[in-house]
């Protein structure tokens, strides 16, 4: 286990858990909060032995998202190429879920959003709250909401301010599992064991597309795509994967 004041990293089998912890705070974000959330996508990205992370947050509480008193003192909560939490503009390499207990409200949303999965407790709170400030969603809630969801929908989130549950979350297509409160650490870790089963360089290149994809022209995305499809061919594991299917046997991945 690796601790910071605020942010705590443990790794369980092939999965990092990453701890958000000031919940004196609500597990609101503040420049430190930003800088131990960047240090943990570091060691995730770091560590061949690592397949993919889990972003949770102490005490029944994800994140209440900016802390407001630290940034009237001053403070950012952004790391420079990184966006807010030193998260929400990371380009990660490996898959990243969400596991929200408690509330989720602003930033913290946000930093929910930037993940690629999202497990959510049924009594959970998700909201955009920001409007109610002078402010927008600025970490990435206005561009992605609507991108995630059917545009009204979105619109409700983004211009009333007003928080949702956990299930409606789960109805809404946002969550990819409602589940009670207390088990949505336990539910993500076992989805990243299951990605973990798979070629590390595929889980790379899947988001490395659905990045170049999104807004692109299809001919443009195919491109990126054949150079995606290149690199596999040309690795050590597709040989790997094909070897193992024909020997029946579960693959032993390189990552190479």
């Amino acid at each position: 286990m690796h601790s910071t004041t605020e942010v705590r990293t443990e790794t369980i089998g092939s999965a990092l858990l990453i701890t958000i912890d000031r919940t004196q705070a609500r597990n609101a974000v503040n420049a430190a909060v930003a800088a131990g959330l960047s240090a943990a996508v570091d060691q995730l990205e770091a560590d061949p032995g690592l397949r993919a992370g889990v972003l949770t947050g102490a005490g029944g509480t994800f994140s209440a998202g900016m802390d407001l008193k630290a940034a009237l003192a001053g403070e950012s909560p952004e790391i420079p190429g990184r966006g807010f939490g030193g998260l929400t503009q990371a380009r990660t390499t490996k898959p990243l879920i969400a596991a929200v207990e408690g509330w989720a409200m602003g930033g913290g949303f946000e930093l929910a959003l930037a993940c690629d999965l999202i497990v959510a407790a049924g009594d959970a709170r998700f909201g955009l709250p920001e409007v109610r400030r002078g402010l927008i969603a600025a970490g990435g809630g206005v561009i992605r909401l609507p991108k995630r969801i059917p545009y009204h929908l979105a619109m409700e989130l983004l211009l009333t301010g007003e928080p949702v549950t956990g299930e409606r979350v789960g109805r809404l297509g946002i969550a990819n599992r409602v589940v009670p409160a207390g088990e949505t650490v336990a539910v993500a870790l076992q989805l990243a064991e299951r990605m973990a089963q798979n070629a590390p360089l595929a889980l790379a290149a899947v988001k490395e597309l659905v990045r170049a994809a999104d807004g692109a022209p299809e001919e443009e995305a195919f491109a990126v795509q054949a150079e995606q499809m290149a690199r596999l061919a040309a690795s050590a594991d597709v040989r790997e994967g094909m070897t193992a299917f024909t020997e029946r046997r579960s693959p032993v991945w390189q990552g190479r």
